[in-house]
């Protein structure tokens, strides 16, 4: 079976001063390690230094919220990327993490008005994951860090726009 050769999408633009956070939940590590990896790629192909990237280690992805809360407070960064992999068990605790992750990304977001960016895979399974980081479905953690250059230059423009 051939796979699909992927091609990633590359913004235009210099964006080598940003400040970006990565969160990366430990749990699922196996996913959440590659997600870093197309993560750290795609800023660099987008020429930010690495000094201008910090990663942060949590637990879990229940816990990536927590972490982005503290960080979007400290108002040092452009963005702040969350990596994490939720995969379906036999009970519904799926639905509670992947929920409440979610909301509270968005929630840590509208709350300091910095881009966090939910770069949190939830599949029914792990080969479904590994589709997802570098398989036939793309990768995600290069979307992630894309969605965060990309937010973080509209946030900027709309700050000169309102000043």
């Amino acid at each position: 079976m051939n796979t699909p050769k992927l091609s990633y999408r590359k913004l235009q633009g210099t964006f080598a001063k940003f400040r970006i956070a990565i969160i990366q939940s430990q749990f699922n590590h196996n996913i959440t390690d590659k997600l870093l990896e197309g993560a750290e790629a795609c800023l660099r192909a987008h020429t930010i230094p690495q000094k201008n990237v910090e990663i942060f280690i949590c637990p879990g992805a229940f816990e990536l919220p927590q972490v982005a809360n503290r960080l979007a407070a400290s108002k040092r960064w452009d963005a702040i990327i969350c990596l994490g992999a939720v995969i379906r068990g036999e009970t519904p605790h799926f639905e509670y993490v992947s929920a409440e992750t979610a909301r509270g990304i968005q929630d840590v977001a509208l709350k300091y008005s910095v881009p966090v960016v939910m770069g949190v895979l939830t599949t029914d399974n792990e080969r479904q994951a590994l589709d997802r980081v570098g398989g036939v479905q793309g990768h995600k953690g290069w979307d992630a860090a894309l969605t965060a250059m990309e937010m973080a230059s509209l946030f900027q423009s709309l700050k000169k726009k309102h000043r």
